[in-house]
C-alpha cells in the first residue's frame, strides 16, 4: 500500500509514537485528578507536551498552549472568542468548513477576500481592500486542496495595521512550515495533532493570545467551588479529562520533528510532489493544479480527470493500493476559486515518510489507468 492522503491524516508515524500512547493507556490516569503516581505521571505528560509545543512554535507562555480534540475544536473556540452576530469577518477564498461553518453558526457577516490560485500578492491586496471595518480576520496558511501557501506574514502585518485580530488555520502547515507565534502576533493559531505534527487522531492545539470564551464546560481539577469555568489558561478551555494517550504520542512525534532541520519536511514533501508532477504532467486527460513558483506550494497536488471522473479515479487507484482522496475536501471556497466545484479533484498529499519509490509506483499506476481507459 502507498499512502498519499496525509493532508487528511498522517498514517505513518515516527517510530515510538504508538508505544508512547500505549504506555499512557496502561500506566497513566487523569491529570489533575489525584496525587497518586498514575495521575501525577499523566499531569507530567500533559505538561511536557505543552512545554514542547511552546518551544516549537515560540509561544512565550506555555499556558497559552491549549489542548483540543482536533483543529475544528480549536477553530470553534477562536471564532466563539472573537465573533458576535453581524460582525464583519474577512476570510480567504481557501478556507475549510471548519472555519466557514462556525462563522455561519455565529452569524458573522462573512467577506471573502477572493484572489487567483497561487498568487500571494493578490491575496495580500484582497485582504488590504477588505479589512477596513472588520471585527476579525481568518486565513488558511496552506490550502488543503491545492497546497497553496498563503502569505501569513503579510496578512498578519496588515491585520496589525488595521487593528484586526487574526485567526490562522495551520491545519496543513504545522509541522511542515516553521511558525513563530510570537513574531506573527496572531490572536489564535489552530492546528491538529494528527496531520503533519504526526501525532494520533483526537489531538489538536490552539495557541492563544487573546481573551477567550470556552465552548465546553465542566470539571478541570481546579477551583471546584466555581460554578463557571476558571478565568485563567489553560484551565478555562480544557474541561474534562485530557486525551492523555494522544498527547503522549504527540509528545513523541514533536521530538521527532524537533530533531530535524526546520524546513526538512517541506523540502522533502515538495521534492516528491515536483517529481510526481514531472512524471504525470504529459498524461492526456489529466489536469494538474500546480504553481510555477516553488515557494507557493507544499507537498499537496490536486488533479482533475473527466474520464474517469475524479471519484472513480480515486476508487481505481485505491483498488491498486494507492490511497488518495477525491471530492471537495470540505473546502468549497477553494474549489470556487479554482473553478473545480463541479468536478472536485483527486488529491495526492505526501509525508516525510513517503519515498521516490512511492512516487514512481503511483505515477505508473496513473499512466496504466489512462492508457487502458
Amino acid at each position: 500500500m502507498i499512502y498519499l492522503d496525509c493532508a487528511a491524516t498522517s498514517l505513518q508515524k515516527p517510530q515510538g509514537v504508538a508505544a508512547a500512547s500505549c504506555r499512557a493507556i496502561n500506566h497513566m490516569a487523569s491529570p489533575g485528578r489525584g496525587s497518586h503516581r498514575p495521575a501525577m505521571d499523566a499531569a507530567d505528560c500533559v505538561l511536557n507536551c505543552r512545554l514542547l509545543m511552546a518551544e516549537y512554535f515560540n509561544v512565550n507562555d506555555p499556558d497559552k498552549v491549549i489542548f483540543t480534540i482536533n483543529a475544528t475544536h480549536a477553530l470553534n473556540i477562536a471564532v466563539a472568542s472573537l465573533v458576535d452576530p453581524g460582525d464583519k469577518v474577512v476570510i480567504s477564498g481557501y478556507e475549510h468548513n471548519a472555519v466557514l461553518r462556525p462563522l455561519t453558526a455565529y452569524g458573522a457577516d462573512i467577506v471573502v477576500a477572493r484572489s487567483p490560485l497561487f498568487d500571494p500578492a493578490a491575496v495580500t491586496e484582497a485582504y488590504r481592500q477588505a479589512l477596513p471595518g472588520a471585527k476579525c480576520a481568518v486565513i488558511n496558511h496552506v490550502s488543503n486542496v491545492f497546497g497553496f501557501i498563503l502569505p501569513i506574514e503579510e496578512i498578519s502585518a496588515l491585520c496589525h495595521e488595521f487593528e484586526v485580530p487574526l485567526i490562522i488555520d495551520a491545519s496543513q502547515s504545522a509541522g511542515v512550515i516553521p511558525i513563530d507565534f510570537t513574531a506573527l502576533g496572531a490572536a489564535f493559531i489552530a492546528m491538529p495533532g494528527h496531520k503533519s505534527l504526526l501525532g494520533p487522531q483526537g489531538t489538536g492545539v490552539l495557541l492563544c493570545n487573546y481573551p477567550v470564551k470556552p465552548v465546553l464546560f465542566g470539571g478541570t481539577g481546579s477551583n471546584s467551588l466555581l460554578s463557571s469555568m476558571p478565568d485563567y489558561l489553560p484551565d478555562r478551555l480544557e474541561a474534562g479529562t485530557h486525551n492523555v494517550a494522544g498527547i503522549a504520542g504527540l509528545t513523541h512525534s514533536l521530538r521527532y520533528l524537533m530533531s530535524k532541520p526546520p524546513r526538512y519536511v517541506l523540502e522533502h514533501e515538495t521534492a516528491l510532489r515536483t517529481c510526481f508532477e514531472r512524471r504525470i504532467c504529459d498524461i492526456d486527460g489529466l489536469t494538474l493544479y500546480s504553481s510555477c513558483d516553488p515557494d507557493c506550494q507544499s507537498g499537496v497536488l490536486s488533479v482533475v480527470s473527466q474520464n474517469p471522473a475524479c471519484d472513480e479515479l480515486a476508487e481505481i487507484l485505491g483498488s491498486m493500493g494507492i490511497c488518495v482522496r477525491s471530492g471537495l475536501h470540505c473546502a468549497p471556497l477553494a474549489h470556487e476559486t479554482a473553478g473545480t466545484t463541479e468536478t472536485g479533484t483527486v488529491r495526492f498529499s505526501f509525508s516525510p515518510f513517503n519515498t521516490c519509490t512511492d512516487v514512481f509506483q503511483a505515477s505508473e499506476a496513473l499512466k496504466k489507468i489512462f492508457i487502458n481507459r
